[in-house]
């Protein structure tokens, strides 16, 4: 495929007001996550971090923010098509020292900044691929989709890291993953649009699925709080990036895990 094959296969106004209503749930959330996250820093201050349970065991979800987190995603979850674990993106270096000053909840969390960073990467690479004219010809309402979803991560980004500083760990500025090589190298072979949000949406199942698994497998509820209000946002951003694929995006009863990101690709 070259640059000129791809084309939006919505409307350009009907992602305009997908993108409006995302920023606007966005913004009705950052309320509820800045004060989970401030409940989630002071709790860790104060108490030793327990064990992280790993990502292969399955249970019930605990409390209502993971039950409302489940559903929520569920109600706009992505295409059933397939789609392989995501890479891991962004030329940004990694943060913080040595192996093991994250554990416990605070190792989650750790996880979740750099899949934060990771997106704002992503999508800046993206953007960066399109003024080069690397892309061939991106729709404005594309590029504004682009634009508001890497600003709602850096939101994202920020509340999770002042987790880490209120706890007393150094804030992640960069992606310390080790699948990053991979997401740099499909970055680097994308020719069109498509193939940008192909990637993207990996990248967003990845992180709303890894939300999901934190609400159940964290045990301090400021952090299922945190994670319950940043999940349905991300589930958003890969509803709309099945929209922009041409694919309809079906709802699950509850969303899977199966994408969701280990806590053993951290490399700090």
């Amino acid at each position: 495929m070259t640059t000129q094959d791809w084309e939006l296969p919505i409307s350009e106004d009907q992602l305009k007001r997908l993108t409006r209503d995302m920023e606007e749930a966005h913004q009705a959330t950052l309320p509820a996550m800045s004060s989970g996250a401030v409940d989630l820093a002071a709790e860790l201050r104060t108490r030793p971090a327990p064990p992280v349970l790993d990502t292969g065991r399955r249970r019930f979800l605990l409390g209502a923010g993971g039950a409302a987190a489940a559903l929520a995603l569920a109600a706009c979850s992505s295409s059933k098509s397939g789609n392989s674990p995501a890479p891991n993106a962004s030329s940004m270096p990694a943060s913080g020292s040595a192996s093991g000053q994250y554990t416990g909840d605070l190792k989650v969390v750790a996880l979740a900044t750099a899949l934060e960073n990771q997106a704002v990467g992503a999508y800046q690479a993206a953007l960066d691929a399109a003024k080069a004219g690397k892309l061939g010809t991106v729709p404005p309402a594309v590029a504004t989709f682009i634009t508001t979803a890497m600003g709602q991560h850096a939101d994202h980004a920020k509340a999770w890291n002042g987790v880490l500083t209120g706890a007393g760990k150094p804030a992640i500025t960069g992606v310390p993953l080790s699948n990053q090589p991979a997401t740099l190298e499909a970055l680097g072979k994308a020719t069109t649009v498509g193939d940008v949000a192909k990637l993207a949406l990996q990248l967003e199942d990845q992180a709303a699925q890894t939300y999901l698994f934190a609400t159940y497998n964290v045990t301090s509820p400021g952090g299922i709080a945190t994670a319950a209000t940043i999940a349905p946002v991300e589930a958003m951003h890969a509803a709309i990036l099945n929209y922009v694929l041409g694919q309809y995006p079906v709802p699950d009863d509850f969303l899977p895990t199966d994408k969701a990101a280990s806590p053993a690709l951290l490399t700090i």
